[in-house]
């Protein structure tokens, strides 16, 4: 480096993105989401290995060089794309306001959220069936993931104490236990909609099934959950 020269800072040495609106005004924040959400629509249709970079960056209207100087590879994209989706979902639990409900009443809505979401956010399904594919091998990998779904747990850990302090409640049910059978009440008929459908010629998603399903999971945990007198 010759004397009087100033190293590159992060931001002079990002490259620039293509076309006019990326002359007129450049965000990185904006275009690193922009990138993710391409991403997530990319690796859930076509999974890791099918996935190309290429295509997000043209769909984008970026470069490959620009996805590696913001997320390393492929692989730091998938992962980054990972840990938005569970990011997102852990996010909006926390904006349901569950403390100031009534515990059966609390119980309900965290249910009727998850399985909503779950119903349409099929990527964020389609995403975590492909990393369960690869044992979760690169979700593993991120610093923030098990910190971030710990939420979950203690949202959930206090709903029930709540429910038992209340005589509501029984009190033998572990949190992650209860996590677990919401989740797979509101996974699975969107995990599995294509094998069932062509089992059993009913399509599990579909509009006329969607409003019983809900129902039918929600009274099945609030059944499950109150204590017995």
């Amino acid at each position: 480096m010759k004397k009087g020269s100033k190293a590159a800072t992060p931001a002079s040495a990002a490259p620039s993105p293509t076309g006019s609106e990326g002359r007129r005004k450049y965000d990185p924040e904006e275009t690193k989401r922009n990138i993710l959400d391409i991403a997530t629509q990319e690796f859930s249709a076509m999974g890791l290995t099918g996935a190309r970079v290429d295509a997000i960056a043209e769909r984008t209207n970026t470069t490959k060089r620009m996805l590696y100087y913001y997320f390393g590879s492929k692989e730091g994209l998938y992962e980054a794309v990972l840990e938005q989706v569970y990011g997102d979902i852990r996010a909006l639990e926390q904006e349901l306001h569950l403390a100031d409900m009534e515990p059966e009443e609390a119980l309900r809505e965290f249910i009727g959220f998850t399985f909503d979401y779950h119903d349409k956010h099929r990527d964020f399904v389609r995403l975590v069936t492909i990393e369960n594919v690869h044992s979760a091998k690169y979700i593993e990998q991120s610093k923030t993931f098990k910190a971030r779904n710990s939420t979950v747990v203690k949202t959930i850990e206090d709903l029930i104490a709540r429910g038992v302090a209340a005589g509501r409640f029984r009190d033998d049910v572990d949190p992650i236990d209860l996590h677990l059978m919401i989740s797979s009440f509101c996974f699975h008929r969107v995990a599995n909609r294509h094998t069932w459908s062509a089992a059993f010629g009913r399509d599990p998603s579909g509009p006329r099934s969607r409003a019983r399903h809900r129902e039918m999971v929600i009274d099945a945990v609030l059944c499950f959950m109150r204590r017995e007198d």
